[in-house]
């Protein structure tokens, strides 16, 4: 009898068609074949690049959200957004949220996380996570030597990190902005 070659991907995890954008695709081989990420890496792949700082003044007073009351004729220091937001210039990005999962504590999907790398996750941060191929923001939890992630929306179930599941930690979020 007459061998057959088989041809194609070798049999195991089941596989589905996509069509990505390089880069992306890039990144979704990396996270198949487990290989470790770095900064730069994270940079590439949403696409953000530096540029100058710039400022907008910041009013000395503050402003009522109820009831009018007269404005303050002086204005405060100049406002620098980026002092504001960034700790960490070096290991900070920003990432779109998308989904659900974290409504509870006022993050909505088109809002952007900043996300500082060097910051290590305690116990109640947000955070960042990949997690079997899939990023997700949730909070960390970690207790009794368990680690899971907590959603902010009860129509999300929490996700338990188990021994045999891929996770890294690819940042604490620190701040949110939210677009109106």
């Amino acid at each position: 009898m007459e061998q057959v070659k088989r041809r194609g991907r070798p049999r195991g995890e089941a596989t589905k068609v996509v069509r990505l954008p390089l880069p992306v695709a890039s990144i979704a081989q990396r996270v198949a074949a487990r290989t470790p990420f770095r900064f730069g890496d994270v940079a590439a792949f949403i696409d953000i690049s530096p540029r100058t700082t710039a400022s907008v003044p910041l009013m000395g007073g503050t402003a009522t959200a109820g009831f009018p009351s007269p404005a303050d004729d002086y204005l405060d220091r100049p406002l620098d957004f980026n002092e504001l937001l960034i700790e960490n210039p070096a290991a900070t990005f920003a990432v779109r949220i998308d989904g659900l999962s974290m409504i509870g504590i006022g993050i909505f999907p088109g809002d952007i996380a900043i996300v500082n790398r060097a910051k290590e996750p305690v116990d109640q941060s947000i955070i960042l996570a990949l997690v079997d191929g899939a990023f997700t923001v949730k909070r960390f939890r970690r207790r009794a030597g368990r680690v899971w992630l907590h959603a902010e929306n009860p129509a999300y179930a929490d996700i338990e990190i188990a021994e045999e599941m891929s996770f890294e930690v690819w940042g604490v979020i620190t701040n949110t902005i939210r677009m109106l």
